[in-house]
Order: structure tokens, then C-alpha cells, then sequence
């Protein structure tokens, strides 16, 4: 759904996504129940609810996946290709990465060039300025991703 920008019938929708007309529709009235489409004219909208959906589950270009370190020459082996994924490793990574990424100023690059997010990458400077460590700045970073995109964006 998220490759689509333009008017488009049923039929022509329903072969892109290999579905047949009837389970489109089921699924386009359900996205509608949970505030994700919503009806506009004889067709469905995105609403701003499924737009920062599909914003945190869209894969960032090839190259532009934020990989994880804790130091310079020091990979952790973890890395994030959309916004969930980076939202689940801020998460669970050592504290001694965040703490190196954020203070570089890595965060906050990532969020304007691969997510193309300026609101994002203004929040990610408050953390940076908020001068929190340890727990505290993973709490901060997660809270900025939940803020931005809404909780229900992120499961």
C-alpha cells in the first residue's frame, strides 16, 4: 500500500497485492475500523495514523541503515533498516552505544538523511542537550520514536 500514490480502481489494486477484490475490501474496512484508511468519496484515504505506520515500517534506502557501535572500529553487530527496527534495538542495545551515537550527533543525521525526518532529528538534539546518560537517555530516545510516530505505529 505504501507504493501507492495515486487513484487507483479496486481491481487494479487488488492484483498488485495478489489479493482478489473481496479480501481488499475486507482489508481496506478493517484498516478504516482501526483509524488507518478512511473513507474519501467512493474510495479510501491513508489517515495521518497510517501514514506513521507506514512511515516507521518502510525500509530506509539501501546503505542508509543505521549500524550500531559502541566506540570508533567497534561494531556491535546490530542495525536498523526503518524506524521500528530502530525503535526495538534502542531498546535493547548496551547504553554505552546510544550514548555514543547520540552525543556524535549519529542519531540525529540518521533521522534527516535516511528517515528524512527534520521534526525527528529536532527532537534527537533535545536528548542531546538534555545531557542524560545511561538509562535515563534510552528512556528519552524511546519516548522521542513513541512521541513522534505514536505507540501504535510501533507494534
Amino acid at each position: 500500500m505504501s507504493e501507492v500514490t495515486r487513484r487507483m480502481d479496486l481491481s487494479e489494486f487488488a492484483r498488485m497485492v495478489e489479493l482478489n477484490g473481496d479480501e481488499v475490501l475486507q482489508c481496506m474496512q478493517d484498516l478504516a475500523k482501526t483509524g488507518h484508511l478512511k473513507k474519501s468519496g467512493g474510495g479510501y484515504g491513508v489517515t495521518a495514523t497510517g501514514k506513521a505506520v507506514l512511515k516507521t515500517q518502510t525500509p530506509v534506502p539501501a546503505g542508509l541503515e543505521f549500524k550500531f557501535y559502541t566506540a570508533v572500529g567497534q561494531p556491535t553487530g546490530a542495525s536498523a533498516r526503518s524506524l521500528k527496527e530502530f525503535f526495538e534495538t534502542v531498546k535493547l542495545i548496551d547504553v554505552a552505544s546510544l550514548e555514543f551515537h547520540l552525543f556524535r550527533g549519529d542519531f540525529t543525521n540518521w533521522a534527516e538523511s535516511a528517515l528524512k525526518d527534520e521534526l525527528f532529528a529536532g527532537d534527537l538534539e533535545d536528548a542531546v542537550r538534555s545531557g542524560l546518560k545511561g538509562e535515563s537517555l534510552r528512556e528519552i530516545i524511546a519516548c522521542a520514536i513513541e512521541a513522534r510516530y505514536g505507540v501504535a505505529a510501533l507494534q
